[in-house]
């Protein structure tokens, strides 16, 4: 018997946050401690990124063995496996806004009610300039034909 889909996903939420937390990913300080490669450089998180890699691998050794997902009819593996500038424009700018802010979705997400309630309010104006980001893109690229929404 599996899971239904919503407790699976709000255990995976819940596992991701907590993973975030405890590895100090949702401090920005500490983000931009290990980014800063010519000055103070934290290199705890080079630690957070390689058990990051362990994980990936393992589960793409555990999908090989597997015919379909637990939650789904198949597995939704990209069929392009060449950067293309999409790509690397998108990286780029993710890239750039981590280094800027220190955060990226996945913590600021999860450090937002936090943040709030310790009246940090940078936590939120990341997450706003993130979302009108997100609506810039969906009302300009995101309408072109072919273009992925």
């Amino acid at each position: 018997m599996s899971l239904p889909r919503p407790i699976a996903a709000l255990a995976s939420g819940l596992l991701f946050g907590l993973g975030l937390a405890l590895s100090g990913m949702m401090d920005p300080e500490k983000v931009l401690g290990f980014l800063d490669l010519a000055g103070a450089w934290d290199p705890s998180l080079a630690f957070v990124l390689a058990g990051a890699v362990g994980v990936s691998a393992l589960g793409y050794a555990v999908k090989a063995r597997m015919e379909r997902p637990l939650l789904a009819p198949r597995f939704e593996v990209p069929a392009n496996r060449r950067p293309d500038a999409r790509l690397l424009s998108g990286a780029a700018l993710f890239g750039i806004g981590w280094g800027l802010a220190g955060f990226c979705p996945g913590p600021a997400l999860a450090g937002l009610a936090p943040g709030l309630a310790l009246g940090l309010p940078e936590v939120a104006l990341f997450v706003a300039a993130m979302l009108a980001g997100m609506l810039l893109y969906r009302l300009t690229v995101g309408r072109a034909p072919g273009a992925a929404a």
